[in-house]
């Protein structure tokens, strides 16, 4: 099991130093897709291999189990989508002057790198071996968002920094205090280690592990966009390349939130299960909230996604809280479902961004009548975030209100209810005047590289399939919420 453990992480490593030698060239670009499907494949053998416990590797460095394997199986997905648009859309941005060779062999080097990050965060056993990955995400990302090097890229940039490396250095003393209390119960020198952490959560302080789970919380919440440390989500997705976009948001902010509900069972076990459970309700329901306000003022399309994200993480924080078997199964169902359906709505996106030259909604209209391609997927992205049949989302937010009911939180279920339909709302008006608006006279031609088709096409077909039936994968599910201490 150790060499699926090891190669999705070297392999998108080598891709990355093939593109320092090379530069942007077909072959680096597709040694970073063969990495992205190497990550895939990796995920889905160890879905079929790993079983109701841990296994280590690397002197307890590495973990895989359930959650590690459903959480390379989402990484490897959206990065194979992401990546295999990737080809064309840089291809097409040196061919518009858009980018430059040097702008292009940056993206060829950090996009292997950002997968390599985020395959360390949620395959390591050691949690300030994931603390480092999940910053060098910060670092990695800070560039691509302002790949493009205008004025907006620049502060989005800044503000994308700043707000998540404030947040990272809180989860850091988070990480510090948890170890403190860990090793005050005996843990020894292996005290950040998970499997050390859970054998002995039952004897760490409450009052300490109290602390750090809230600092844990604010920090990797942040990463995530949850409310209020949300202000940097918007700005970093609307102005990062689309594939980056797609990155992002349909895989980077659920690898945050896997750290979260990895740790949670520890810090329960030590301050008992409402601590958590309240802090999560509450910034998932003001999440909610904001997100779904946001979502009916904004007129620029790449925000009304981010937005959307947001809205998404809010949801998957209320469901951790209800913490049943259920509630859990269906959040990490819901991650996979938005990340691929995300993914096709930020290429959909850029293909519409490129050929109007804006995001601006009353700029995109008519998309549907003009482009079947990318309007017809469009529209099956965002069928799929409205969570409507037959798609995935569907089955996981009906699943997670009825965890939430039988969990007796049925007034969060019912304010979880009132945000998402008026977020339901602001997403079929806005996307309704994208694809069926009254196109202008002069509405450019939307062009689609071959690549980019190729990724919009597989994404639909990956919805749909999920949507007929999430198969094997309902295992995967269980046993992941099995670990994490769900009842």
């Amino acid at each position: 099991m150790t060499p699926l453990m090891l190669l999705p992480l070297l392999t998108p490593v080598l891709a990355s130093l093939l593109s320092v030698a090379v530069g942007w060239r077909r072959l680096s670009a597709v040694a970073t897709l063969g990495s992205a499907l190497t990550i895939l494949g990796c995920g889905v053998a160890l879905g079929f291999r790993v079983d109701d416990r841990a296994h280590l590797a690397l002197n307890g460095l590495l973990r895989a189990d359930a959650l590690s394997a459903t959480m390379l199986i989402v990484i490897g997905v959206v990065a194979s989508l992401a990546t295999w648009a990737s080809i064309g859309y840089v291809d097409a941005e040196l061919a518009r002057g858009v980018t430059d060779r040097r702008g292009a062999r940056i993206y060829g080097v950090l996009t292997p790198a950002f997968l390599a990050a985020m395959v360390l965060a949620v395959s390591a056993n050691n949690i300030g071996v994931v603390w480092v990955a999940v910053e060098a995400t910060t670092v990695v990302t800070a560039f691509l968002v302002g790949h493009h090097r205008s004025r907006a890229a620049l502060e989005a940039t800044w503000k994308y920094v700043m707000v998540c490396s404030v947040g990272i250095t809180v989860a850091f003393l988070g990480t510090v205090l948890l170890h403190f209390a860990a090793r005050h119960a005996g843990a020894g020198d292996d005290a950040l280690h998970l499997d050390v952490l859970a054998a002995h959560a039952a004897a760490l302080d409450p009052a300490v592990t109290r602390l750090a789970g809230a600092l844990l919380l604010i920090g990797y919440g942040a990463k995530m966009g949850l409310a209020p440390f949300h202000t940097w989500l918007a700005d970093a997705h609307s102005q990062a390349p689309a594939p980056v976009s797609a990155l992002m948001s349909g895989v980077l902010l659920s690898v945050a939130f896997s750290v979260l509900i990895r740790l949670k069972p520890i810090i329960d076990a030590a301050t008992g299960p409402a601590f958590l459970r309240a802090a999560l309700l509450a910034t998932g329901l003001a999440t909610l909230l904001i997100a779904a306000l946001l979502l009916t003022v904004t007129t620029d399309l790449k925000r009304l996604l981010a937005y959307s994200s947001m809205e998404t993480m809010g949801l998957m924080a209320v469901a951790a809280a209800a913490g049943t078997r259920l509630a859990v199964a269906a959040l990490l169902l819901h991650v996979l479902a938005h990340g691929v359906g995300k993914t096709v709505l930020f290429l959909a996106g850029g293909q519409l961004q490129a050929a109007h030259g804006t995001t601006a909604i009353s700029e995109i209209t008519g998309v549907l009548g003009r482009s079947r391609l990318v309007g017809g997927a469009f529209a099956v992205g965002m069928v799929v975030l409205l969570g409507l049949p037959p798609f995935a989302m569907f089955a996981s937010e009906l699943a997670i209100a009825t965890a939430l009911a039988d969990a007796r939180l049925a007034w969060a279920l019912g304010l979880a209810l009132v945000a998402l339909l008026v977020a339901f709302a602001a997403l079929m008006a806005k996307s309704g005047r994208i694809l069926l608006g009254t196109p202008s006279a002069d509405g450019p031609t939307i062009l689609v590289p071959a690549t980019v088709a190729a990724a919009l096409v597989t994404g639909v077909l990956v919805s749909l399939a999920l949507g007929v039936t999430a198969g094997p994968l309902t295992g995967l599910f269980t046993a992941a919420a099995t670990q994490l201490g769900a009842l």
